[in-house]
């Protein structure tokens, strides 16, 4: 694997030496080959040989002047590999001299390792300082040009690295035929023999041994970015043979051992196998446009094996759960998957689980990925959205013809109700044995928050955009609107809180310019209002329409905040990500430090964090009672419970802020919550360095327990007070403020925390849910 300083000082004198000397070569030979057909060649075949000479020598002098032209064709496709292996070095040589040509009138240094880094740095600027000032989205297309150029030498350099092996390596005794006119043909040819390497192993389906699953693997892995090889696969095994092989992996009436005793090799193979079917979509070639329609066809039908027989749908929405599929067709597959189901369930007089779930005999398990075995095609379906935003997007905001065969009629369903609201999802077996929706619903999560946030569910928040768009703000609004409308939703949902408190947090900002507002019913922002996003010209990044309309109103937000936090997990992030987004908007509205302090430049500092710390109170409040309906009063478990509402106070060594959004990479996992501002300010960079406390630390060693649940509510609630002034203290603790002037800051931001978390106490908040 080449490294950025080696493409950078790589010396293709010797490999232009080499071109050159080949095409030197190259001439010798066709002279010579001409000379073998044309003598040799046509004296053997106009002689008439008898005896020996007619079975032998003639055969042999055709041979070898047939080895004059197969050695044209061996150096040919040698000088053609190292030609254009020498270009794209080249390129990607000359496109990281020209990058580090061209970083420092950027404000960017390109170290000798690749690493991008500030030339002057900030915090070292000389006062008066008017050079250019780099911004996280020019480091991060710098890093992608770097990461880009290398890549391209890389790949030049397996490909070639493997096609002179394989021209010069093989027979000793005989020069190769192969003919490669270019670098790309010959990659064309690799990505082909491994397909159908890929083939063969496929073909010995669960009577492979553990090591042909491992190659089969492998082949998969080495090939992971290659369309052309995933295509290729993706044709030679067929729709109804992908089927056919993964429901066959699932029988466990055949006796093979591998789902017995190889489960992970299982795992990793649907995962690969799912991958290459996802590239493969995207091809838009008659052929791929063919198998797409083909295996949307077979999904209503059995796959029948040697004791099962699962619908295609269950099958292949299997083998979508990992990788980012065609948009079209996850559009048709999702609509058709809907259709049939409907159309089996007789229009939803049946529940999902009469028609997914076997009733009788052996069950299929089409699922190694862990979670559930398969059975509802719906959460493989939900997965594949999840990894795909756009897909998801449009899906969630479409209505959905179940009865696509019959022109005559407009029966639709909403897609966003029948998943969220209408479709009785049904219970899967699980990893732990026992019967729970959560695998679907968890599933029917991970969509959404593709749907709503534009990345995928489960990819690396840090370095991520801020990428919402109106389409995502569309579906967030029925989110609001259905889980806020009664924790109901949430709570009879399992697994889904995660996921709700994921977008809660991606959409902080608009929860705060709503949460501003005098009335609960109020559509329009404040006037000058210092929340949300807005661009330079003033318009929101949803449309026009909303540079100053609210994506809800006050009373939906305080509903739906309040219902999420009632979750654990949802109160934790909705948490981390209210005060990390109010630390940043102190940065950009508030008075820079070292500047003149006044009540007057105080106004929006004091809004900031009034309607921070007001939401903090309702989110406290919200968990708050529902832990006390879940657990019995001065239980241990009650105690525990409201320990740990505090807990999510230590975050700050999971996050990373940079180009408008902080990942939340630790505690309770990975989310994106916007900030106010591209470039980080000393308040976020101050916050996230502060070190926290919590009360759940003294449940370590029991002391706590010894307490009433009443005491240790109220502890945990002025805990609580206590975290919703931090972003305050980030803000005066920031470099620059004189100790005068942090002790003003410290007094009137106090104060404005203290009141207005007494009238947090007047909003009208969810009522808790009460369990069975």
């Amino acid at each position: 694997m080449l490294k950025f300083d080696q493409v950078l000082h790589a010396r293709i004198g010797g490999l232009d030496e080499a071109v050159t000397a080949w095409s030197e070569t190259v001439t010798k030979l066709e002279k010579t080959k001409e000379k073998a057909e044309n003598g040799l060649r046509a004296k053997a075949d106009k002689a008439d040989w008898k005896g020996q000479n007619a079975s032998v020598t003639q055969a042999f002098v055709r041979k070898t002047a047939k080895e004059f032209g197969d050695a044209l064709t061996e150096a040919t496709s040698i000088r053609n590999v190292l030609r254009d292996a020498s270009g794209e070095f080249k390129a990607a040589k000359s496109a990281l001299e020209q990058l580090i040509e061209e970083a420092p009138g950027k404000g960017v240094r390109i170290d000798p390792d690749g690493t991008v880094a500030y030339l002057i740095h900030p915090d070292r600027r000389a006062e008066g300082y008017d050079g250019p000032k780099p911004t996280q989205a020019d480091f991060d297309a710098m890093r992608a040009k770097i990461k880009a150029a290398v890549d391209r030498a890389n790949d030049a350099d397996d490909v070639a690295s493997r096609a002179l092996r394989g021209l010069v390596g093989g027979d000793k005794n005989n020069f190769s035929d192969t003919s490669y006119d270019s670098l790309k043909a010959a990659s064309k040819a690799q990505d082909a023999e491994d397909a159908k390497a890929a083939y063969e192993l496929y073909k010995k389906g669960d009577d492979a041994s553990p090591a042909e699953i491992d190659k089969l693997n492998a082949l998969f892995k080495a090939n992971a970015h290659d369309q052309y090889f995933a295509e290729r696969f993706a044709l030679e095994v067929g729709p109804k043979g992908s089927l056919e092989y993964w429901a066959d992996m699932g029988d466990p009436s055949d006796g093979s051992r591998l789902g017995v005793d190889h489960r992970d090799k299982l795992a990793e193979l649907q995962k690969n196998w799912s991958l290459t079917l996802a590239s493969a979509t995207r091809s838009d070639s008659p052929e791929m446009d063919q198998w797409k329609t083909d295996l949307i066809k077979a999904g209503a039908e059995p796959i029948q094996t040697r004791g099962t027989h699962p619908y295609g749908f269950q099958v292949m929405s299997s083998l979508m759960r990992v990788g980012d599929f065609d948009d079209k067709f996850l559009k048709d597959y999702g609509n058709s998957l809907v259709a049939t189901e409907r159309k089996m369930t007789h229009d939803g007089r049946l529940p999902a689980d009469r028609v997914w779930l076997t009733t009788g005999g052996m069950t299929n398990h089409v699922n190694w990925q862990g979670g559930d075995m398969g059975q509802d095609p719906m959460i493989g379906f939900m997965e594949a959205l999840g990894h795909n935003p756009k897909a998801s997007t449009d899906f969630f905001n479409s209505d959905i013809d179940v009865t696509p065969d019959n022109t005559k009629d407009d029966k639709k369903l909403n897609a966003f109700d029948y998943f969220s609201k209408d479709r009785k999802w049904p219970d899967e077996l699980t990893d732990k044995g026992d019967m729970s929706k959560e695998p679907g619903y968890n599933a029917l999560g991970h969509a959404l928050e593709s749907a709503t946030t534009g990345h995928a569910y489960d990819a690396d928040p840090e370095g991520l955009k801020d990428v919402r768009t109106k389409d995502n703000a569309e579906v967030m609004q029925k989110v609001v609107e259905r889980y806020g409308s009664d924790p109901k939703y949430m709570h009879e949902q399992p697994g889904i809180d995660d996921s709700l408190g994921k977008m809660g947090a991606a959409y902080i900002d608009e929860f705060n310019r709503s949460m501003e507002t005098d009335f609960d019913t109020d559509t329009q922002e404040k006037e000058n209002s210092p929340f949300g996003f807005n661009d330079k010209d003033g318009h929101s990044r949803f449309g026009k329409e909303f540079d100053t309309k609210l994506l809800w109103n006050r009373g939906d937000a305080v509903n739906f905040l309040g219902t999420v936090a009632q979750s654990e997990t949802g109160h934790t992030m909705l948490s981390q990500a209210e005060m990390i987004y109010t630390t940043s908007v102190l940065d950009e509205v508030g008075p820079k430090p070292g500047s003149q302090l006044t009540d007057m430049n105080l106004t929006d500092a004091r809004t900031t964090l009034r309607i921070g710390s007001e939401t903090q109170g309702i989110l406290d409040e919200c968990r708050m009672e529902q832990i006390d309906k879940d657990y019995e009063h001065d239980s241990e478990e009650h105690k525990k419970a409201v320990g740990k509402t505090t807990e999510w106070v230590k975050f700050g060594v999971g996050a990373v802020a940079a180009g408008g959004v902080a990942a939340l990479t630790g505690g309770a996992g990975g989310a994106l919550v916007p900030l106010a501002t591209e470039t980080v300010g000393g308040a976020v960079v101050t916050f996230l360095g502060m070190e926290a406390d919590d009360v759940a630390e003294g449940y370590e060693k029991d002391k706590a327990l010894k307490e009433s649940s009443d005491k240790l509510k109220e502890a945990a609630l002025t805990e609580g007070r206590q975290n919703s002034l931090k972003p305050g203290i980030a803000y005066y603790l920031a470099p620059g403020w004189s100790q005068d002037q942090r002790n003003f800051l410290d007094e009137h931001l106090v104060e404005v925390v203290r009141n207005s978390r007494v009238h947090g106490h007047d909003n009208v908040l969810p009522d808790p849910y009460e369990k069975d």
